[in-house]
Parts: structure tokens; C-alpha cells; sequence
């Protein structure tokens, strides 16, 4: 069995790309209680916005795509997590959040998870970390 080393040592940012960064703004951090991290423009007329739950490392930006590509209906792989499921999940739905109307409960070694959409129909998913 080979070794392979890397000087790759942390997950920085992950990109979801959105036609209405305002829409998707407000709802990463007025919605689901993000913090903005990062609001600066560059280039010609382009915006770079990062957002991330309080106290994390890892921050998601929300950014226009590249030209000629799509934005919307993307299943972004984007797992969070929380210590609460049930509270998570009432909370979403409270706030009007295109949520899952059930938590999925698969059993261990699966966490229990549910999965909503943002304005543009980008999956993430929440799964409820002890």
C-alpha cells in the first residue's frame, strides 16, 4: 500500500452559484442565522459574498456562476450540522423554508437528516450531530 502525502490541509470555502446574491443573502443569514463573512466587489461588476454559521471555518460563497452557466436546482453536497434535529426542523418550517416535511430517520450509523431548499432551489442538507 503506497502513502501519498499533500500540503492540502483544510476545507476553505465551498461556491453555490446564485443569480440573486441580494435573495440569497438575506436568506443565509436573516433565514438560517448565518454570519456574513465576506461582501467586496471585483472584477467588472461581480460581488464576492461569504456566509457561514457562527464560529465555523469553513465559509460558503454565494456567487454569480460563470458565464454561460446555470444557477438553481443544484444538489450541493453541503451537509450542516446541529445537536438538534426536531428544533432545527420546526424552526425551518416556521420561517416558511422549502423543507423536507419529514426527518429522515435511516438509523446508525446514519444520522437522522433533512434536506431544504434555498430561494434559487439549491439542496443542503442538516444532519443532527450529538
Amino acid at each position: 500500500m503506497s502513502t501519498t502525502t499533500t500540503r492540502i490541509n483544510k476545507l476553505g470555502i465551498v461556491c453555490i452559484p446564485v443569480a440573486d446574491q441580494d435573495k440569497a443573502l438575506e436568506f443565509y443569514v436573516d433565514t438560517l442565522g448565518f454570519e456574513k463573512r465576506a461582501d467586496v466587489p471585483f472584477g467588472d461588476d461581480y460581488r464576492w459574498v461569504e456566509v457561514a454559521p457562527a464560529g465555523s471555518v469553513t465559509t460558503i460563497a454565494i456567487a454569480p456562476p460563470p458565464p454561460g452557466q446555470a444557477t438553481g436546482n443544484a444538489q450541493t453536497g453541503i451537509i450542516l450540522h446541529t445537536d438538534d434535529i426536531e428544533a432545527v426542523h420546526a424552526d425551518l418550517k416556521a420561517a416558511g423554508v422549502d423543507v423536507d416535511d419529514a426527518i429522515s430517520r435511516m438509523g446508525d450509523p446514519v444520522p437522522p437528516m433533512l434536506w431544504l431548499r434555498d430561494p434559487e432551489q439549491n439542496v443542503l442538507m442538516i444532519a443532527e450531530v450529538k
